[in-house]
Parts: C-alpha cells; sequence; structure tokens
C-alpha cells in the first residue's frame, strides 16, 4: 500500500502492531533505546537490537543504522527495519504518514498531533485530541482494544491482569539494582520459589508455578522494581513463542484506524 508507519517502541504490544500491519502490506519501521527492557523476548522485535535479527510468527525484523534510513526510500520491505532512535529522529529522516506510540510509557513523552497525518497512542498518559488523534485501550477486560476518540484510556491501576487465576504473583520485579543475571530464561518450566534470576546480591524467585513466558535480556542493568519477566499459569511452553491475545487485540484497533482514517486509500 506505500503508506509509511513509524511505530515507537519494539516491545511485545508494538511487535503485535507492527507485525500485523506488516503482513497487510504497510511500510513499518520501529525505534528502540540501546538497551531495549522488553521482557517477551522471543515475541519481541527489539530483540533484533542485541542479536541483528528476530523472526516473529514468520515476520523478520533487522537492526538498522540510522545513517541508512535514508535507503528506505528505496527499501523492499521484506522485512521490519529497528533503529536504536530514542529520540525518533527517524520522523524527520523518513516522514511517516502514521506514528503508533506503542511503548506504553503511561505518560506523554513525546508525541504531539502535529508530528504525522495520523498519531496513535496506547494505555493511559496520551490525551486523544491533545497528544495524539487516538488512544487505544490496553486494560485487559471489557475495553480491550477500544478506541479513544477523546480523552484517555484507564488509568493505570498498578495489578497486572489475570493470566491463569494470576495476577501480581506471576510478574517478576527486579529486587534490586544492577546487572541481571538470567538462571532460568524463557520457555523454562519452574516451581513457585524457584530462583530465576539475580541481580547483584539479590535472588528473584517465582511466584508461581508455571513457564517462563518473559525473561529480560541477561546482562541487562535494571533498577529495583523493573519488571524482569513473567510466569505464565498455564504452563504452555508455545505461548513463549506466539503473540499474546492482548497484542492482536490491541493491533486490530490500530489497523481500523488506518483503514476508517483514509491514508491507506480503502475507505
Amino acid at each position: 500500500m506505500g503508506l509509511r508507519v513509524l511505530v515507537k517502541g519494539a516491545g511485545e504490544h508494538a511487535t503485535g502492531t507492527a507485525h500485523r500491519l506488516f503482513r497487510c502490506g504497510f511500510q513499518v519501521a520501529m525505534t528502540e533505546i540501546p538497551e531495549p527492557t522488553a521482557v517477551r523476548r522471543w515475541v519481541a522485535f527489539a530483540t533484533a537490537v542485541q542479536a541483528g535479527s528476530v523472526q516473529v510468527e514468520g515476520v523478520l525484523a533487522e537492526r538498522w543504522s540510522l545513517s541508512s534510513a535514508a535507503t528506505l526510500a528505496d527499501f523492499h520491505w521484506r522485512h521490519v527495519p529497528v533503529f536504536v532512535d530514542p529520540q525518533a529522529t527517524l520522523l524527520v529522516h523518513w516522514q511517516p504518514q502514521v506514528v503508533i506510540d506503542a511503548r506504553i510509557l503511561k505518560q506523554n513523552l513525546d508525541n504531539h498531533l502535529h508530528q504525522a497525518p495520523l498519531v496513535l497512542g496506547y494505555g493511559p498518559g496520551l490525551r486523544a485530541g491533545r497528544d495524539v488523534h487516538f488512544a487505544v485501550e490496553t486494560c485487559r477486560g471489557h475495553d480491550l482494544g477500544r478506541i479513544i476518540s477523546s480523552g484517555e484510556a484507564a488509568a493505570d491501576t498498578g495489578v497486572p491482569g489475570s493470566i491463569g487465576g494470576s495476577t501480581a504473583s506471576r510478574v517478576l520485579r527486579s529486587p534490586g539494582e544492577g546487572a541481571v543475571e538470567v538462571l532460568r530464561d524463557i520457555g523454562s518450566l519452574v516451581e513457585a520459589g524457584e530462583l530465576l534470576a539475580r541481580v547483584g546480591d539479590s535472588e528473584l524467585r517465582a511466584g508461581v508455578s508455571g513457564v517462563v513466558r518473559g525473561m529480560i535480556h541477561p546482562g541487562t542493568r535494571v533498577t529495583r522494581g523493573l519488571k524482569l519477566g513473567d510466569v505464565d499459569p498455564r504452563a504452555d511452553p508455545a505461548s513463549c513463542s506466539t503473540i499474546s491475545d492482548k497484542a492482536r487485540c490491541i493491533s486490530g484497533a490500530a489497523l481500523e484506524i488506518i483503514l476508517v482514517s483514509g491514508l491507506a486509500g480503502l475507505s
């Protein structure tokens, strides 16, 4: 379709969106920080920052240098380019028609309505009509994926959504500050209380039994309380390498907004 879409962030939910839009024929590029904190690394295009490339459900992403941004004009679009570009300078280099802030930062860091003809944002802290043209609800429940044209998504409750009957107990948060030593990585079946990682002299143990579905990249330097991963009590290793229901729902909202806007030439 030739429509240029810039996705800020390349974590789990950003990847779900980029994956869907890329498969639908849009030109999709992504920006990330130099040391990504994505925990669902097997389904996050952010992994390309460290590994050079990553494939998620048949779609390939590769790390690009900002010095190569000019070549996007003649790119064949056989994979998704991921740029280490915290300031999103790609906005100037590439001039996308759609910008999607998929970082779920719970605040407006750097979005405004004049960045592109269509600016979208995920989760709370982004006001539709002021910071972005549309916001998308990211809180699990009845309104997940709802398109918001005025106002904001639901405020952050601080309580993770329930998966397999577990909420906060399934989420792994850093017990200290320093570099993460991963002992049980993604795909491992673990028991409640099992040692999963160390941060400095502090230990991180599983709160529930299940499969390690997410774990931050080994060696990442973290602060106390940062989300390092999660354990899925449903204990299905296959879920570690597939896009989640939540990410698919949110990405569907983004696709709908783009199509209804008329920018894709299909409305």
